[in-house]
């Protein structure tokens, strides 16, 4: 497949991009004290390098009614300028374009200082669901302050040598609320009509167009349909795109959907993998035809073969493929070249990169951990002695491990005890919708094939075999099993893990109850198969919510399908007991007894227990062991690709 028109040039006005990838704007975290960092330069330099068409830098706050303690980009004097200009001359020497993005949240925001909660300014004081903020009315001229600064913003991205900005009314942010009546309900020249909630949103682009001068673009970003009660819907935004296009004031639309002013529209931000590929194209076509502009669309498109056929079909313009490209910043250049089976394919986890971003955390990559780390992990380098490696354990820990060792130089063999690499990936990925997750194993293969590891399955490493193999250095990475700690009554009762049910090792009858102590995946997915097989499902969570150890958007979607299921979520429960026919409970925190009656098996998910036998075999062993992954300590996979990175690196 020759991608002949996802690496077509696109012009708009003066500006030509040399293909249809596009990085949207998106939070980083690699900001301090308000300004451009080395650290953020080199991510997008890097993204650049690898071959995107165009660039959109994460959203800078404009106003000071927008300033929080997070560590985004303001863009309110000119000592923003130096930073916009070294970050521009960094993307644009790698051949890509660059436009500045400018937002303001509204009342979608809880901003905090000091750990308190500020001021939120909004069009109207109408609150919102997701931060569960009561904003102030912003006076008529505070809006006018903000129109002219976003204009003041806007020339400091052109002085920098920006080729462009671009508004965000998406996601229901401010510029979004003003457009929405049940969010407007103002009485000044800035609400009521149709033309007056458009007004701020016209007059800012108006400022920012003055500023942009007439070569450089001016573009506008905005759900599509915001999905959220209350929300502006399809036809609305249609009509808004056609107005703000007829009166020239805008280049192109960049289209996303969803809203921050509630949990269901959030999932929308940032769509999990249980999301359809290329979802948003339909609506992102109307808004090509009402506005008769050229289109950007993102959502679920992390291939080139999925861009190319969205192209073809003349829907729209750019392709949006952000997470493509925080999974692999080389993706385009492999496109382009027919490396296709070397991309390392995003899986829409969510889990190091938006995830971070809700932790208040740098930006990163489960896969690819260099991600947010350029500075810090940047060309392999080779080693000038290498030694013999011997990697023990075959998930992703170890995969990474042996990938990034050999990668430098080393002699490397990796031993799995099983027939097959992936550890525990290859229970994940039998939960329903998450076998995009299989993906993990399928990349870090492929890394370790290019790097040359050698490669031993069905062999368990024992201390005669390290005996005879001589290695210079080991690296254990042999994982966890279940955690399984004595339940009272168990013997009177079918008490199964959560392993045996996703290895077709047990038969669950027709009521479970689920034991979920970690609050993830685990739990969640359980719920979903069994329940999707016509079992009735109860999830008993040690916690406030299930899925509360993960990222917002993945757990908020599984939750709603989980709801439509019929499956009964418990939250704060503590396993006790069990007996034929009921499953005991403590409430964390009354510690009143729970019981849940008429159960056929209770399903525990009750955590992992490092595989340390090796480890405590080796004590004496004379040579370099190094602990990774789970075995090290229970926890992810992102945490064991990372632990393979560093050890790799450190070899």
């Amino acid at each position: 497949m020759g991608f002949e028109r996802l690496f077509s040039p696109l012009t708009i006005r003066s500006v030509t991009f040399r293909n249809r990838v596009l990085s949207t704007g998106h939070q980083t975290f690699l900001a301090r004290q308000g300004q451009i960092t080395d650290e953020l330069i080199a991510y997008h330099r890097a993204r650049a390098a690898g071959g995107a068409g165009a660039i959109i830098v994460e959203s800078a706050r404009f106003h000071d009614t927008a300033f929080s303690d997070l560590p985004e980009i303001h863009a309110t004097t000119d000592d923003c300028i130096d930073g916009y200009r070294s970050l521009a001359e960094a993307v644009q020497g790698e051949g890509a374009r660059i436009i500045g993005q400018l937002s303001h949240s509204g009342r979608c925001s809880a901003r905090r200082h000091d750990g308190m909660r500020g001021v939120v300014y909004a069009p109207s004081a109408v609150p919102e669901n997701r931060f569960h903020t009561m904003p102030r009315e912003m006076p008529t001229e505070m809006v006018a302050d903000i129109i002219a600064s976003c204009g003041a913003a806007a020339a400091r991205m052109a002085a920098a040598g920006l080729d462009g900005v671009e508004l965000l009314a998406s996601h229901g942010l401010l510029f979004a609320q003003f457009l929405n009546p049940q969010a407007n309900l103002r009485q000044d020249r800035y609400g009521g009509s149709f033309e007056n909630r458009l007004r701020p949103l016209a007059e800012a682009l108006e400022v920012a167009r003055a500023a942009m001068g007439p070569d450089r673009l001016v573009g506008l970003r905005i759900s599509a349909e915001e999905l959220e009660p209350g929300g502006l819907e399809q036809a609305d935004v249609a009509t808004l795109v056609r107005a703000l296009a007829d009166r020239g004031l805008i280049d192109y639309v960049n289209t996303t959907a969803g809203s921050m002013a509630g949990l269901g529209g959030s999932i929308h931000v940032v769509p999990p993998m249980e999301i359809a590929h290329g979802y948003l194209v339909p609506q992102a076509a109307a808004l090509k035809k009402a506005s008769g502009l050229p289109v950007f669309v993102a959502g679920r498109i992390n291939q080139p073969q999925e861009a190319e056929r969205i192209l073809v079909a003349g829907q729209v313009d750019m392709c949006g493929m952000t997470r493509a490209l925080i999974s692999d910043p080389q993706m385009p250049a492999k496109s382009q070249a027919g490396q296709l089976d070397e991309i390392r394919a995003c899986v829409a986890c969510n889990q190091a990169c938006i995830a971070h971003m809700l932790n208040g955390c740098a930006i990163s990559c489960i896969q690819h951990p260099e991600t947010g780390r350029e500075l810090q992990y940047g060309p392999r380098k080779r080693v000038e002695t290498p030694c013999k490696v011997m990697v023990v354990g075959g998930g992703p820990a170890g995969m990474k491990a042996a990938a990034v060792a050999a990668e430098a130089g080393h002699h490397v063999t990796l031993y799995e005890a099983t027939a097959s690499l992936g550890g525990q990936v290859k229970l994940a990925q039998s939960l329903p919708g998450r076998a995009e997750f299989g993906g993990l194993t399928i990349n870090l293969t492929r890394e370790m094939d290019r790097a040359g590891v050698t490669l031993r399955l069905n062999t368990r490493v024992t201390a005669d075999l390290i005996a005879r193999e001589a290695p210079d250095k080991i690296v254990l990475a042999t994982g966890a099993t279940p955690y399984s700690p004595e339940i009272e009554g168990a013997d009177e009762a079918h008490v199964v893990s959560a392993w045996q049910v996703l290895q077709g090792e047990a038969n669950v009858g027709s009521r479970a109850i689920i034991a979920d102590w970690r609050c993830d995946w685990i739990g969640l997915g359980l719920a979903e198969y069994l329940a999707r097989e016509g079992c009735h499902v109860r999830l008993a969570v040690n916690g406030m919510v299930a899925g509360q150890s993960l990222p917002q958007y993945t757990r908020d979607k599984w939750l709603g399908d989980l709801h439509r299921l019929g499956v009964e979520i418990i939250p704060h429960m503590r396993l006790h007991g069990i007996d034929a026919d009921s499953a005991y409970f403590q409430h964390t925190l009354s510690g009143d007894p729970v019981i849940l009656s008429a159960v056929d098996t209770l399903v525990t998910s009750l955590g992992h227990k490092a595989e340390t036998a090796l480890e405590h075999e080796l004590r004496d062993w004379a040579g370099a062991v190094h602990v990774i992954g789970d075995c090290l300590c229970p926890r992810t996979a992102e945490e064991a690709i990372l632990e393979g990175l560093k050890i790799g690196s450190a070899l």
